[in-house]
């Protein structure tokens, strides 16, 4: 069985901003896929998935969440009145 070296053992440090490009969706911002270029998207809750080829990207909000606490889940026209159809 082999091992997977750590960064230790190839001498690398961790540098995420020498990581180079790394594509997230963000909310509030035009978003186009990495794949094809278009600007469709169908959004769930951990990422966001062209909807023309099915490219997958993490959503930019998700990743910044932190796991310690539950998720607090706040729509965005609470301030409105419910109406009854």
């Amino acid at each position: 069985m082999t091992t997977i070296p750590s960064l230790s053992d190839l001498r690398m440090s961790h540098d995420p901003a020498g990581r180079g490009y790394h594509a997230v969706y963000r909310e509030h911002e035009v978003n186009h896929c990495p794949g094809c270029g278009r600007t469709h998207w169908l959004i769930g809750r951990m990422s966001a998935e062209c909807a023309f080829c099915s490219t997958a990207l993490p959503l930019a909000e998700a990743s910044m969440r932190s796991h310690n606490s539950p998720a607090v889940i706040v729509h965005r026209n609470r301030q409105a009145p419910a109406w009854a159809a």
